[in-house]
Formats: C-alpha cells, structure tokens, sequence
C-alpha cells in the first residue's frame, strides 16, 4: 500500500490525466445519450467544453495558472454560445482547490473571485434549468446553492496552502536551530581548546624554566658541591612531576569515554598554592616578596585559578627576561567586592612585545593569554613598564555574589 501511496506522489500529473479521462469518458457517454436530441453543432460545441474542462483536470498540478485561465475562458464561452452545464464542470471545483492551495496570490484571488461571480453568472442565465429565473428569491437560491462548494473549495486550498507554509517555517527553523547548535558546538570546541593551550603554556613556560635554572646550577656545582648538586636535581624531579600531572589533568577532558590511567586528576591550582609556587621560585635563584592583605576567605574557583596563572606567567617572564639580580614582589589584597593583584619586578625589563605578540618562548600566550584570564572573569588588567626599570603587572579580579 505504501508502494502505491508513494507512486501515486511521484506521478501527480499521471493519476489527474486518469480521472480526467474517465470524466471525459463518463461526459461522451451523456453526449451520445443526448445526440438524438441536439443539434450537431450544439454537440461539438458540448464536447469541446467537455475536451477543455477534463484538460484543465489532467494539467491543473503542472499549470495550475493556465489551466485557471482556460476554465474561465471556458466558462465564459458556455454561457455566451448556450452550452449546457454538465459533469465536467466539476474540474473547476478542482482547479480552484489547486490554485488556491498554490503560493501565487494573485491567482488565488482571481480564483476566489471567479467562485464568486461564476455561480451568480450561471444563476441569472440558466437559474434552476435551462431557463434563466423565474423570480428573484429562485435566483438567490440558486446562485447560493452553487456558490458555497466553489467558496469551500477555496477555503480548502487555502488552509492547504497556509498549513504547507506552517511546516515549512518549522523545518527552515529546526535547520536554522540546528545549524546554530553547530556553531555553538564549535566555539565551545575552540573555547576548550584555547583556555588548553592557555594552561599548558603556563604549565610548561614556568615549570620547564625552573628546570633549565636548577639543570644550570646543578652542572655549575656538580663538582664543587654535590650536595646542592643533588638538592638541585631533586627540585628538577620535583617540579617535572608536577608538571606530569598538570598536564595529564589538562589533557585528560581531551580523552572522551576514557578511564584515567590512576587515581583522580590533580585539582586546579589557587590562591592556597601561591606559597608553594613562590617557594619554587625562591628555589630557582629569583628573590620573591610575597605579602597578603586583607582577610583570606574562600573565591570562586574562576578567580583563584586566573589569580595563581597570573602571577605564574609573571614570575616566569621576570626570570627570563628581568636580567641579572632581579627581584620581584608579589602583592595579594582581598577587598569586599574583588582581589587586587599585584605583581612587580625591578630587572631590567622585558620588553611589551615579550608578552603581547611571540615573546621569546614563540607562543604568543602572554600579556594576551593574561587578558583572556582576566576578562573571563569580569576583571581588568593593567600591565607595562616601570618608572626607572622593571615590570607591572596589576589586575583586579571582581567577587561575584553567589559564587
């Protein structure tokens, strides 16, 4: 039945010429009924509208405008040349449900109108027979008896037509949705991937360089003092661990589906962990001033995290760039509604294209990657040179309600 059914929808054209045909063929058999009684050029005449009226029929899917026009020019002509009504005057009940459930208005109005005018023509010339109306109430009759199927086939194929452009609307907006979706999709994606790059940056940049400072010293004193020599190496272990599992927490949400490969990930580092990060930097041979004011309290999770990468990026870039006998001073105050931070050097100062376009490390992640920090969460950020030498950095990080 399904074959059937979708047959039928692949040749529209195919099953209209049907019926058509067997309306044309059910009209010859009246005409021969009636031949008897009629005169041959009223047959011809009769047949000819019953040829037009079944063409309209089979075409009326794949013209629907023209065959309009050619049932009203055939209408027209059977009240002007005396051509009985007959069967095939249904074909116009059909072409009006087509046009009007079309998309062209304008030739849904026309066919609005001709249901319109058509019965009330066909009213006052034939009336309730082949004579016109005897009186003004038969008239009426008439003219509304034949005008309500025509207006109601109308009304259906303009419902058609109106619940066709519904769905329509729906579908363009589910595509539309799910194209949205997609794009979202992505920009999460590429969000993920950047704060990624971001965190590995500043994972790499400052444990690799506490590495490379403690290797130095390590080969410098090997000699002369094992005992640093052996401290030395076992910060490098310490610092190549840790840097093992920040990366392995990172890299882990890149792993769908998959298990860890032991124990549960590192958590993300905050404020709490500033002493330790600077105690690893004192390590490395670079004099930190660490100092807390205001009273400690718990902060999002956003904040702690931007505030530690902060002053990470900017301990690491002080010990690059700051020069010889650099010190550097850290400044942590906690206000009502945000966390000031403040992080200086008195080196000899690394120049503003180290942290905004490529720097020396070649990744770019820098002052910009500390922008992108700061505004995720509501913040500003100001950083550049000192009067006299050195470097500032200094961001406020704003305490939302209800974190």
């Amino acid at each position: 039945m399904q074959r059937l059914y979708d047959f039928f929808r692949r040749h529209p054209t195919g099953v209209d010429t049907f019926w058509a045909v067997l309306l044309f063929g059910f009209n010859c058999l009246m005409l021969a009924a009636s031949a008897e009684v009629q005169s041959d050029t009223a047959t011809g005449l009769e047949a000819l509208v019953v040829a037009a009226m079944c063409l309209t029929l089979a075409l009326r899917r794949k013209a629907p405008e023209k065959m309009m026009l050619l049932s009203i020019l055939v209408g027209l002509c059977q009240i002007a040349f005396d051509v009985q009504p007959n069967p095939s005057n249904l074909a116009m009940l059909v072409t009006i449900y087509t046009v009007a459930s079309g998309t062209k208005r304008w030739a849904s109005r026309t066919a609005l109108a001709g249901a319109l005018t058509g019965p009330t023509l066909y009213a006052v010339r034939y009336g309730n027979g082949a004579s016109p109306p005897r009186n003004l109430w038969e008239g009426l009759f008439v003219m509304t008896l034949l005008t309500v199927p025509f207006v109601l086939a109308w009304v259906l194929g303009d419902s058609v037509r109106t619940r066709r452009a519904y769905w329509a609307q729906l579908e363009e907006k589910a595509a539309r949705l799910e194209k949205e979706r997609e794009t979202q999709s992505r920009i999460a994606v590429a969000a993920e991937r950047a704060r990624i790059a971001r965190e590995l940056h500043d994972v790499v940049a400052h444990n690799v360089s506490v590495m490379v400072v403690q290797a130095d010293g390590a080969a410098y004193v090997l000699d002369a003092a094992p005992e640093q020599a052996k401290q030395a190496l076992e910060t490098i272990s310490g610092t190549g661990r840790q840097a093992l599992a920040e990366m392995r927490r990172l890299l882990g949400v890149l792993r769908t589906g998959e298990q860890p490969e032991g124990g549960e990930y590192v958590p993300q580092p905050g404020v709490e962990q500033l002493a330790d990060l600077i105690d690893q930097v004192r390590g490395a041979g670079l004099p930190v001033d660490f100092q807390v004011a205001g009273e400690p309290r718990p902060l999002p999770s956003g904040v702690e995290l931007t505030a530690y990468r902060i002053v990470q990026e900017a301990l690491t870039n002080t010990r690059k760039h700051g020069g010889p006998d650099v010190g550097a001073t850290v400044r942590l105050t906690y206000r009502d509604a945000e966390l000031d931070l403040l992080v200086e050097d008195d080196g000899r100062g690394a120049q503003h294209e180290l942290y905004s376009g490529g720097g020396a490390d070649g990744l770019g992640h820098g002052l910009i990657g500390m922008r992108e920090r700061v505004g995720m969460v509501g913040g500003s950020l100001d950083a550049g040179p000192r009067p006299g030498g050195g470097f500032r950095i200094s961001a406020i990080l704003p305490l939302k309600s209800g974190q």
